[in-house]
């Protein structure tokens, strides 16, 4: 053991202030560790495991495209699974016409989202410029680009290495855009069209959001009726918007797109990956409305992003569509009623010491305590054996809490046991304050 500890200093990855699970094998939500215990994956993982581990479904998919050809680019290889996938994609998402390029990871596919939408602005509109607007709890990847872009507040690099970008409107939330008189509304969707207008709608191209807000905030829902003003104000000013639903697509939040859950929210461009992948494969989607994808072969445009080399990798793909099989096979009433309990449960600690604040849709909720608390709870959780993932980074002073996202093929035993493990945790902790 501690020749491992060495090697694992060298190891430049994420850590936490609690030990690491030695993780022996895994099944559903489950995690079998050497001791012979098993921990609920109360996060998904880091928000991806959406069908859970160990699927034979995505197996078989993987095992049927094996033999065939492990490798083949799109531009060299007809790429007849990467065609199948995105008719599956768009179909599952409700928008079956759309062009979608497929790419290696969710903070590439922002990468490449920019691209196109700069691409798209130039062509029909004329710009030169190709300014891309995000909120100030926003966070959309890990490449230098994406953190300078976005506001999250543990990740910004250094203001002299964010290349002069950084967030230009802020979130709908408590924490960073709080009103003494009144609640976040939809009139919040004015401080975009005055971000758009102070940079001149000639210089935008598009506006970047999470439809939900995912771990920098902690599951924090917009008010009705902002999602549709955004795209009103963006459609006024010929202005893109572009919905990161990495975190968010494929059922997270209990639709399809966490945009479904307000009309007149659709975005032109949309961002999927982890619901995609679900642990399998990294792997990152962008969806294309049919209205502007042509305008990306026109001829004045410029030629499309590069993609990677691994992009559109055909057991990439066959993993993908083995986890559309496993969403699609769900009974989505029982889906619902899961998630709804799962609410249920969670709001019921709301106002007990640690707990601040719950908020969140479908299986993706945020459980807010108070500061100083965090790890602590994560540790009583622990004990009775369920792992959440923990945010920090919303407001001044800055909030914490954990990230209650179960596996969406949980079921309800699986999920009794979840709340019940939390419940008795913020009892532990409310007994020892």
């Amino acid at each position: 053991m501690d020749r491992y500890l060495s090697r694992r200093s060298r190891l430049l990855t994420s850590s936490r202030p609690l030990p690491d699970f030695d993780v022996v094998a895994a099944s559903g939500p489950w995690l079998h560790l050497a001791d012979g215990r098993r921990i609920f994956d109360g996060s998904s993982g880091l928000l991806c495991t959406n069908v859970g581990q160990s699927s034979p479904t995505v197996f078989a998919r993987i095992e049927e495209q094996f033999p065939r050809f492990s490798f083949g680019g799109a531009a060299v290889v007809q790429p007849h699974i990467q065609v199948e996938l995105m008719g599956r994609l768009c179909h599952a998402v409700g928008r079956p016409e759309d062009s979608v390029a497929l790419v290696t990871c969710g903070t590439l596919g922002v990468e490449v989202a920019v691209g196109l939408a700069r691409n798209i602005a130039r062509v029909r509109s004329g710009k030169r410029r190709g300014d891309i607007l995000t909120s100030d709890l926003s966070y959309h990847g890990m490449s230098a680009l994406t953190l300078a872009l976005a506001g999250n507040h543990a990740r910004r690099p250094r203001p002299e290495d964010a290349f002069g970008l950084g967030p230009a409107f802020p979130a709908p939330y408590p924490p960073v855009h709080d009103h003494a008189e009144r609640a976040c509304d939809a009139s919040c969707a004015d401080e975009v069209a005055e971000a758009i207008d102070r940079r001149g709608a000639e210089n935008v191209s598009a506006v970047l959001l999470e439809p939900v807000n995912g771990t920098t905030g902690g599951a924090y829902v917009p008010p009705d009726g902002y999602l549709r003003r955004v795209s009103e104000i963006c459609r006024e000013r010929q202005v893109l918007v572009i919905h990161d639903e990495v975190l968010t697509g494929l059922w997270r939040t209990g639709t399809p797109l966490a945009s479904n859950h307000w009309d007149g929210a659709e975005p032109d461009l949309c961002i999927l990956s982890k619901g995609l992948g679900a642990g399998y494969t990294s792997v990152g989607a962008v969806l294309v409305s049919p209205e502007l994808a042509p305008l990306l072969r026109h001829g004045d445009a410029d030629p499309l992003p590069a993609m990677g080399t691994m992009a559109a990798h055909p057991l990439q793909a066959a993993a993908c569509l083995g986890v559309l099989d496993e969403l699609e096979s769900m009974d989505l009433d029982a889906f619902t009623a899961r998630g709804q309990r799962l609410g249920e449960s969670l709001r019921a600690l709301a106002g007990l010491v640690p707990v601040r604040d719950v908020r969140g849709l479908g299986h993706l909720y945020g459980i807010e305590v108070e500061p100083g608390l965090l790890w602590p709870l994560m540790e009583e959780a622990e004990r009775r054996n369920v792992f959440f993932y923990p945010f920090t980074g919303a407001g001044h002073p800055r909030s914490e809490g954990l990230v209650v996202a179960p596996p969406l093929t949980s079921t309800d035993e699986d999920i009794d046991f979840l709340t019940a493990a939390l419940s008795d945790a913020v009892t532990a902790l409310h007994r020892n304050g």
